[in-house]
């Protein structure tokens, strides 16, 4: 009984190199996104994520078009036309009286429709859905040393920016008023953002990305309220969910990006209703409790 469920857990891992490298990708990915996610969580910009994913479609899909299947210059095109989402978005929201949130969604859907249109003016259905939806079971050596050090260098910047980083999302006058570097936290969490999801992308697609940063981050909220306790329990889960749906997208066949944002979804669902920090369960079990003291 053990030794099958250990096959079952352990075999496609240590039997096929693809799986152990999706691993891998995967576990890069939720040390490196889902801490970003969590600062995104806390300053209210979750939809900036999702935002900035579909950014970076219109550039990646120029470098299609130029250099056709390229890493390098897919993602290159990525991280430059989603920071220019970003500037541009950021540039209304000061010169207009047009909200943040309001700005990345009129331009992250601009974004969306042109890459679209980029895409298929050249490509196929499947270099669409394979932009779009990626596919962690096809990630090559050079996509695992991109996600490697964006990992790792979002990590670092994070490890030394981290305060600033707080301060601007609860107090951003008194941060501005001691001198504090405010804008350059705020750039530098967009850069981090950018990077992220165009090292995710090759592995999940724009449409993937943002769910293993997003979803383990509003998860680990219902669970701890410390920022680095939280960013810890995100990683975790994105680590988990990302395992668990690459088993179940081998096991049943289903495509792999899906069946780990399903995992993440899955972790986030069970918190809501079990978190000890105002999961509904908990909730209600703590306001009987009250009422009955």
């Amino acid at each position: 009984m053990l030794s099958s469920l250990w096959a079952d857990l352990a075999g496609p891992f240590a039997e096929f190199a693809f799986m152990r490298r999706a691993l891998v990708a995967t576990l890069a990915l939720s040390l490196g996104a889902a801490p970003i996610g969590c600062i995104l969580v806390l300053r209210r910009m979750s939809l900036v994520g999702d935002a900035m994913a579909h950014a970076v479609l219109p550039g990646a899909a120029a470098a299609f078009l130029l250099a056709g299947l390229s890493l390098p210059a897919m993602s290159l095109g990525g991280f430059v036309a989603a920071l220019l989402v970003a500037l541009a978005a950021g540039f209304v929201t000061r010169a207009t009286p047009q909200r943040e949130d309001a700005s990345f969604a009129a331009f992250y859907l601009i974004a969306l429709a042109l890459g679209v249109l980029l895409v298929s003016l050249r490509g196929s259905q499947i270099d669409l859905m394979h932009m779009l939806f990626g596919s962690v079971l096809a990630v090559d050596d050079a996509a695992l040393l991109q996600m490697a050090v964006v990992a790792s260098v979002t990590l670092f910047a994070l490890a030394l920016m981290i305060r600033p980083l707080v301060l601007e999302s609860f107090d951003p006058g008194f941060l501005r008023s001691v001198g504090g570097p405010g804008g350059a936290a705020h750039m530098l969490l967009l850069v981090l953002l950018v990077a992220n999801l165009v090292s995710a992308f090759q592995a999940l697609g724009t449409m993937m990305a943002v769910g293993l940063m997003m979803l383990p981050a509003a998860a680990a909220r219902f669970w701890v309220a410390d920022l680095l306790k939280m960013a810890a329990v995100a990683a975790a889960i994105a680590a988990v969910s990302g395992v668990a749906g690459l088993l179940l997208s081998f096991h049943a066949e289903l495509p792999s990006g899906p069946c780990i944002v399903l995992g993440c979804g899955s972790a986030y669902v069970l918190s809501v209703l079990f978190g000890r920090r105002d999961g509904i369960a908990w909730r209600r079990w703590r306001d009987r409790h009250h009422l009955v003291a």
